[in-house]
């Protein structure tokens, strides 16, 4: 273990827990995501709201008495907010901490429909006094915190007492006994006050109930062996990746940067986001580790597009990002297999720019739509890894974006649906990538049968966007088509980017195709929505069309498998005319050539080996040598002033 390893990391004893029982670690590693997933559990079937309920988009956490992180199977919110403005010392069971307000998070939350509940863990020491030895959290997207649109996610707000109610860090249960005064506060400031307080009390019992089986965890083994198991968890983590992960990125330094396409403000226009990666030796006085220099990133935005990464030395942002690097493990089967963890956080070095960039928002700056930032450093970071490791990263992917409809229901009572529709996932160097995705684990859209039931409208369509992923040797994955015919007059509402900037394809892999929104297409009235909007009306009889992203593809479209193009064709996932243009296969039917304007023939649609051999050698001859390593698609032009792609787009 490096000197920067365990300066970086605290410990609860003082040989890390090298001596713990390998047997009773496992047993405790697995008690902890047991109670971590019976949390999550337990708020699914007792909250109210669709998104949290249904969509499933909150996370649940276990923290140690250190602050640290110590489940692995999902990303959570930040303990350190808490710790910081009550003293662990004058904490008693039952109670439960409450906040959203972004800027007094520490970084753990984005923006403000993000509710975080914490309670702490209580065990006995030799005196029989309850003392704090861990803490359970849980954080997820409500329906509406109040702000100036329904949603509180206004997409041209220029400041975040536009967002909604901030609460900073507040005891919300003292001893067991609910604050009804902050409570009242909330859920007066919301205009779903009865689903508010029903996800928030289903959070809260959930943790409470967390807390319980921890505590029993601690009475079962004794806080010795417990603590020795929670710093063992970190350290193996650690050096896990840095076995496993970091041997695989050579010694040296790579730039690459990718960009938001527009912030609700001002017209669309390339928003940086930069990292400089650089992989130092094993001897380096900091020991060896990763950096992130985020310098070369964006002025803050007017609109809500920033994201707060710079508090606690990044640390939610380490624990956001390092699940990328888990695709260099061995396999995919190995992959799945590494948690993330408070381990990572001693490997990544974060280096940020001034105060008043798009990652150094400086308050009271808008911060509701950070996911343009914070999903597209996912993919700036898959990016400049895959310079390092000559492609051996999964193209790119968008897969959140927040899309719905509101208005007055049948009984003429105020409704709001949302959901988060994911995308097509990037190809990989050895698959294609994975077809309507969500990046929340577990997340899901919401079912037509319960929103045709509960709103007024009807789902005509839910399928795969014919053509969107991206072309390649391994294909991106598609997303979303949804089609919504309204039954009643309402608002169409959307918060996405990637409508003009697709998900880029790497290593000859081409771009995906965008997010769109059409309303009433074909119709009198068809209109293109733009990605951020928040009250666009809808008439009765009108339907919504809604596209999401495909992923990027990765490797030469041509060098794909005939056999695999034709599947895809059969399979409705390429058209017979994208076949022949992006993948160089040339399909016949009896009568002729095959074509979109005709049904296809399963039985009669056959491959022109001729013709297909001497159209792939058309399409290779007729290529640029100097093309990048990178392709963003027709839409970086459009705000690059004319520039096919940029010049870290260059593997020289």
């Amino acid at each position: 273990m490096t000197a920067r390893a365990e300066a970086g990391t605290a410990s609860l004893t003082p040989d890390r827990g090298a001596a713990v029982d390998p047997i009773v670690l496992e047993i405790v590693q697995g008690s902890l995501a047991a109670v971590e997933l019976e949390v999550e559990t337990a708020i699914a079937r007792t909250s109210r709201s669709p998104m949290i309920r249904d969509a499933h988009d909150f996370r649940a956490g276990i923290h140690d008495r250190l602050l640290r992180k110590l489940t692995g199977r999902s990303y959570s919110a930040l303990v350190h907010p808490i710790a910081r403005d009550f003293p662990l010392a004058e904490m008693k069971p039952g109670d439960v901490f409450f906040h959203n307000d972004v800027y007094l998070s520490e970084g753990g939350i984005g923006h403000l429909p993000d509710l975080c509940v914490t309670v702490p863990v209580f065990a006995e020491d030799a005196e029989g006094n309850a003392e704090v030895v861990a803490f359970v959290q849980a954080f997820g997207h409500h329906d509406d915190i109040g702000g100036a649109v329904p949603g509180s996610m206004p997409s041209s707000a220029t400041s975040v007492f536009q967002e909604g109610l901030m609460v900073p860090p507040i005891k919300l249960w003292d001893q067991g006994v609910p604050n009804r005064a902050a409570l009242t506060i909330m859920t007066r400031n919301s205009r779903m006050p009865e689903s508010l307080a029903a996800d928030l009390d289903a959070e809260c019992s959930a943790c409470l109930m967390g807390s319980r089986r921890l505590s029993e965890l601690f009475g079962r083994y004794g806080r010795d062996v417990i603590e020795a198991c929670f710093d063992q968890i970190v350290d193996r983590t650690t050096q896990t990746y840095r076995r496993e992960i970091l041997s695989k990125i050579p010694v040296g330094s790579w730039t690459w940067e990718d960009y938001a396409e527009h912030d609700g403000v001002d017209a669309p226009k390339l928003h940086t986001q930069r990292i400089t990666l650089t992989r130092t030796e094993p001897e380096d006085p900091g020991g060896e580790r990763l950096i992130l220099d985020f310098n070369g990133t964006a002025p803050q935005a007017k609109g809500p597009i920033n994201h707060c990464g710079n508090y606690a030395d990044g640390n939610f942002l380490k624990k956001w990002l390092a699940p990328v690097l888990r695709n260099l493990a061995d396999s995919p089967e190995r992959m799945a297999e590494l948690d993330v963890n408070e381990g990572v956080v001693p490997l990544i070095e974060m280096r940020f720019p001034p105060a008043g960039t798009l990652l150094t928002p400086v308050f009271p700056a808008p911060t509701n739509a950070r996911t343009f930032v914070i999903l597209r450093l996912l993919g700036v970071l898959a990016g400049v890894v895959a310079k390092a490791v000559d492609g051996r990263m999964p193209a790119d992917q968008e897969t959140i974006r927040y899309t719905g409809v509101y208005g007055e229901d049948r009984d003429g009572q105020p409704y709001l649906m949302r959901e988060v529709l994911g995308g097509g996932s990037g190809g990989r160097y050895y698959a294609d990538g994975e077809d309507t995705i969500h990046v929340v684990p577990d997340s899901r859209n919401l079912p037509t049968e319960f929103t045709e039931a509960r709103f007024p409208f009807r789902v005509e369509r839910l399928g795969l966007a014919l053509d969107s992923g991206g072309a390649g040797r391994y294909r991106g994955g598609l997303g979303y088509e949804k089609h919504i015919r309204m039954l009643k007059d309402g608002h169409f509402m959307s918060i996405a980017d990637r409508s003009i900037l697709a998900c880029w394809g790497v290593k000859g892999g081409k771009a995906g195709r965008p997010f769109s929104v059409t309303i009433d297409a074909g119709g009198p009235n068809e209109r293109v929505v733009d990605a951020l909007a928040d009250a666009e009306p809808v008439r009765a009889g009108e339907v919504i069309r809604i596209r999401t992203t495909g992923g990027g593809g990765w490797g030469d479209p041509l060098d794909r498998e005939v056999d695999a193009v034709v599947r895809d064709v059969r399979w409705a996932k390429v058209s017979p005319a994208a076949a022949e243009a992006d993948y160089g296969v040339v399909l016949s039917m009896d009568g002729g050539p095959a074509g979109m304007d005709r049904d296809l023939s399963w039985d009669s649609m056959k491959v022109d080996i001729a013709a297909t051999e001497e159209l792939r050698a058309r399409l290779r001859a007729a290529r640029d040598a100097g093309r990048p390593f990178f392709d963003r698609g027709p839409g970086y032009a459009q705000l690059s002033g004319g520039a096919p792609s940029s010049d870290y787009d260059h593997l020289n």
